[in-house]
């Protein structure tokens, strides 16, 4: 989770784009009841993620006009999707959340957003030409994590881009508290994610680098993130 960890075991996990069942009664929230709750709080603790923003210009400067792109964990449609829908692109917004879904819809209203699982989303026919995962899996379980990932290659039409970044650590389903609630979350290395991209995707990665975020909310705490650009490829270069 992209974010302030007041109390964590070693990583952590922010997610708008998977599961929204709570953890076995034990008091940890699924996806969908931790971001209902954060709301608005969230876009002010990471609305302005240099690496993001970065990464979002990067993709801008290689699309075409009108191009399709999904924003998978749009959040409150700030700032990725607001950018790309300046930008004239076709976007489309997916989150887990409710809350988040119907702040995004007020706050993009060019873009289109719906509220639902990453896991089950439907690609529009022909699929996109780019799709923006900024930290939507890490309240997913690895194996989940990884069929996502290879859900979301296989979305790309021939030369499309994935945007992506998550919180790189080798941890699997460690309870952590973030903006004070309570969540459990997993992910990968930095060399096993981007292992994921070319082997289990069958993308390129084009560029990765690490940066470090302090989230703008009291007692935030810094974090490291992994942030890729990949592409898929062209039946000319199979």
């Amino acid at each position: 989770m992209s974010g302030t960890h007041e109390e964590r075991d070693g990583a952590a996990g922010r997610d708008g784009g998977e599961e929204g069942v709570s953890g076995a009664g034990d008091g940890v929230l699924g996806a969908a009841e931790l971001f209902d709750g954060v709301g608005i709080d969230y876009e002010r603790a990471f609305g302005r993620l240099p690496a993001q923003l970065a990464a979002v210009e990067w993709l801008k400067g290689r699309l075409s006009p009108g191009s399709r792109v999904l924003d998978a964990g749009c959040g409150t449609g700030r700032p990725v999707a607001a950018l790309l829908d300046a930008a004239g692109h076709a976007v489309t917004g997916l989150d887990v959340s409710r809350t988040m879904v119907e702040l995004a819809r007020a706050r993009v209203p060019g873009a289109r957003f719906e509220q639902g699982d990453l896991r089950e989303h439907v690609p529009p026919a022909g699929g996109y030409d780019a799709v923006c995962a900024f930290f939507p899996l890490l309240m997913m379980e690895r194996k989940e994590q990884i069929a996502a990932l290879r859900r979301m290659a296989s979305w790309l039409v021939p030369g499309g881009l994935l945007v992506s970044a998550t919180v790189p650590a080798d941890v699997e389903g460690i309870e952590i508290t973030w903006m004070g609630r309570r969540a459990r979350v997993s992910s990968f290395s930095a060399e096993a994610y981007l292992g994921l991209l070319r082997e289990e995707c069958g993308l390129e990665v084009l560029h990765h680098e690490l940066s470090v975020f302090r989230p703008e909310v009291p007692g935030g705490e810094p974090e490291e993130h992994l942030f890729c650009y990949a592409r898929r490829g062209t039946a000319s270069e199979g």
